[in-house]
């Protein structure tokens, strides 16, 4: 049996963050579900995991690089996850609440799940803009704390449990949105601001995929046994 069939999905894409896209083809969760093995994973989805594992070998034969995420610094990776995925967040969320509801407006007697979709829309909006404001007042700081005077701070269990179930239901709204947009695909007669909301929440999704993974697997995980390495 391949090694890699019992290694949790997080990890590998944590060693090689070009294998995302590799899993996410096969609709394979490795942000939330990121601690689940990759044959687990590929037997709930009925994906056949010696394809999968062929796809994965095959990208170490390729010249492509990726940043390697795994070996930045904490804090390093802190003020990128802020300066970058953040920042992306509180672009987007009022560009998708305004187009949510002018098409929902304009379309939503036609296509009543639009009405769905703008009240999920505002519903992600308002989770994610309190859980980045958590993130940046009170868990970033401690670990940047625990980075700079490498001794015993206060990134507790607790506070990253409560942060990776916020995660968990900004993927739960995410994937009923997906559900609802048809895999974001509009329909043939949709207006440009129905294809515009459709495509950014595509990206938006994909970005939130990233932003978790960084998080969930390589951030919050390296944080907790620095902090019990110094306690």
């Amino acid at each position: 049996m391949n090694n890699l069939t019992q290694k949790p999905v997080g990890e590998i894409v944590a060693e090689d963050y070009r294998t995302a896209q590799v899993l996410r083809s096969h609709g394979l969760d490795f942000c939330c579900g990121g601690g689940k093995t990759l044959g687990k994973a590929c037997s709930s989805k009925k994906v056949d995991v010696e394809a999968v594992i062929n796809e994965l070998e095959a990208l170490k034969n390729t010249g492509e690089t990726e940043h390697n995420y795994n070996d930045w610094s904490l804090d390093f990776l802190t003020d990128y996850l802020e300066n970058n995925h953040h920042s992306f967040v509180r672009k987007m969320l009022p560009e998708l609440a305004f187009y949510a509801e002018k098409v929902s407006r304009v379309h939503g007697d036609r296509d009543p799940e639009l009405n769905e979709i703008r009240e999920l829309v505002f519903e992600l909006r308002a989770e994610m803009m309190a859980h980045l404001q958590k993130e940046e007042e009170d868990l970033f700081p401690q670990i940047k704390e625990l980075v700079r005077e490498n001794k015993k701070g206060s990134v507790k269990d607790a506070i990253v449990e409560a942060l990776e179930d916020e995660h968990d239901s900004a993927g739960e709204i995410m994937a009923q949105i997906e559900a609802l947009t048809n895999g974001f695909n509009p329909p043939s007669n949709a207006c440009s601001s129905y294809r515009v909301l459709f495509q950014n929440l595509q990206g938006f999704q994909d970005d939130l995929h990233k932003h978790v993974h960084l998080e969930n697997n390589i951030l919050f995980p390296k944080a907790l046994k620095l902090e019990k390495r110094l306690n």
